[in-house]
C-alpha cells in the first residue's frame, strides 16, 4: 500500500472511503493547489492502560505540603501582575 495524493475537493467528497483506506494502513496525502497540506493515517493508540500503584515508591508528599506559606512567599504570590506593555 503506497501513498495516495488527493486534492482537497476530492478528499472532501471521498472522506468516508479515505478514512476506511487509512484505517487499513494506507497513507492519504491531501493537497491544496498541488501542495501537500495534511496526511491521513491509521490511528494507533500510544497510551496503555495505567496500572494502579505504578508510581508507588517514586512519589512522596511532605506531611506539611498544605501548611500555610511563609508570609514573604505569600506576599509575592498575591502581588498583582501588570500586563505587558505592547509596543
Amino acid at each position: 500500500m503506497g501513498n495516495v495524493i488527493k486534492n482537497l475537493d476530492e478528499a472532501k467528497a471521498e472522506l468516508p472511503s479515505l478514512v476506511e483506506r487509512a484505517a487499513k494502513g494506507e497513507e492519504i496525502v491531501i493537497a491544496k493547489s498541488g501542495t501537500p497540506m495534511a496526511k491521513l493515517v491509521r490511528y494507533e493508540s500510544t497510551a496503555g492502560r495505567r496500572a494502579c500503584g505504578c508510581g508507588k515508591g517514586k512519589i512522596w508528599i511532605a506531611d506539611d505540603f498544605d501548611s500555610p506559606l511563609p508570609d514573604d512567599i505569600l506576599a509575592t504570590l498575591e502581588e498583582p501582575i501588570e500586563p505587558a506593555a505592547h509596543s
